[in-house]
This record gives structure tokens, C-alpha cells and sequence, in this order.
């Protein structure tokens, strides 16, 4: 998939600076800019051509919503995810057909569902480009590489330094990071379920609400409950049901 290019829209500075840390985490963004207010936020994306822009809505002179009314007119258009302190302006938001609308102070799982729904966006404007991915993930044992099938993968998961990938008879270890493989196996049915949980959604077999909201995942050939974050299970529900 290529790289997401996202214009920041912030009249303060910290607030900026914020989400271009928190972006710059993500593989699969580039910020290629930042503006501070609406009029430059539609100067900026006539010159800059983003794919998606990061907007706050209340801002002097020309405010968010005018802004995305504004944007929403260009001949190509960016995606407008919503990025403020006021929760009163959401259904107005999606008006301008926003992919989310998220709160300050910004929550780190729920950028990282934003990210994921931003990715999901820009495959379906990309898909007919990209040819379907074909191959099997390479892991080293004992001096060994061994390529392993994406769909006989159950569930991958973060210990400290290293990403573990558990297959029906074992688990193999790499130091790759969750993120990297969760981008190379893009094309397979992985989801995550936790900021450190990768599951091959082929092999879910049931949800058990737990605690908090949270619940918990049962996967076939695999005997032990893994536990789903409650900011991950509308969408993992989303992307199950039929």
C-alpha cells in the first residue's frame, strides 16, 4: 500500500507537534505538512495534494467545518479525519463524509484505529492498482529459514523485544516489529485485537464479554482466551460480521 500523506490543521502549535509525533510512529503516514488555520489549511492542500487532513475545528477566522466545506469542493478532495477538544460538532462532521472524528487529549489505540481505518480507505481507492500479494513470511531457527503461510498463523503478539508468531504446533520468534508485520501480511485477514495482538480473524470462534468492556477471543486450535482491548471490539465485530 502506498504511504498516506496527511496535512496537520491546528491554530496551536503543541497540538500540531503532538500529532506529528504520534503519527510518526505509524509506517504506512507521512505528514507532509501543517497549517494553523482554515484559510491556509485550503492554500496548503491545493499545493500539497494530501491524501487525508487532520482538522480541529474550532480555530479563528475560517473554522474546521468551513474549512472541510471548503475542502470538500476541491476537484480531488482529501479525506477529513476530525481532531478536536469539542465532542458537540460530531454529527455535523459527518456531513462532510469525515472517516472519524477523534478527542483531545488524544488516545494512542484510538489513533492507531483511525490510521487503520484511513489504511482500509485508501486500498479501496487503490485496489484495482495493486495486484493481489502472493508469497509465505520468512523466519529464522536455529541458522534456518523457514517460510510460513500467512493463513496457518493464528495470532501474533509483541514480548518486550521480539514479535512471537504462533502457529497449531508451535510459535516461531522474530525481531520484527508488530507494525512491519502487520503491514506485510496486510493482504491476509489480520486484525488487531490489543496494541500488541495480531489474530487471523479466519480462526475466531467466539467473543466473551469480560470486564470494562473488554472481552475476551477464542481461537480454534488454540486452547487459552486472548484479550480484546475495549477500544478494538466494535471494530473487530465490524470486520467479523456478516
Amino acid at each position: 500500500m502506498n504511504v498516506i500523506n496527511i496535512l496537520i490543521v491546528d491554530d496551536e502549535r503543541y497540538s500540531r507537534q503532538e500529532l506529528v509525533h504520534l503519527l510518526g510512529q505509524f509506517q504506512t503516514v507521512n505528514v507532509c505538512g501543517e497549517a494553523d488555520s482554515g484559510e491556509s489549511a485550503v492554500v496548503k492542500a491545493v499545493q500539497l495534494h494530501p491524501d487525508v487532513v487532520f482538522l480541529d475545528v474550532e480555530m479563528p477566522g475560517m473554522n474546521g467545518m468551513e474549512a472541510a466545506r471548503a475542502l470538500h469542493e476541491l476537484k480531488k478532495p482529501p479525506h477529513i479525519v476530525f481532531a478536536t477538544a469539542y465532542p458537540e460538532f460530531a454529527a455535523e462532521a459527518f456531513r462532510y463524509e469525515a472517516v472519524d472524528y477523534l478527542l483531545k487529549p488524544y488516545d494512542e489505540e484510538l489513533l492507531y484505529q483511525t490510521v487503520q481505518r484511513l489504511e482500509k480507505v485508501m486500498q479501496v481507492s487503490t485496489k484495482e492498482e495493486l495486484p493481489p500479494k502472493k508469497g509465505k513470511l520468512s523466519v529464522e531457527l536455529e541458522g534456518e529459514i523457514h517460510y510460513l503461510d500467512p493463513n496457518d498463523i493464528l495470532f501474533i503478539f509483541r514480548d518486550e523485544k521480539v514479535s512471537r508468531i504462533v502457529v497449531k504446533n508451535g510459535e516461531y520468534e522474530v525481531k520484527m516489529a508488530l507494525k512491519e508485520l502487520e503491514i506485510r501480511l496486510s493482504s491476509f485477514s489480520f486484525f488487531r485485537i490489543h496494541k500488541g495482538y495480531l489474530v487471523n480473524l479466519h480462526y475466531v470462534t467466539r467473543l466473551t464479554p469480560w470486564f470494562n468492556g473488554a472481552y475476551q477471543l477464542e481461537l480454534e486450535g488454540y486452547g487459552e482466551k486472548l484479550s480484546v482491548s475495549r477500544n478494538y471490539v466494535k471494530a473487530l465485530r465490524t470486520e467479523l460480521e456478516l
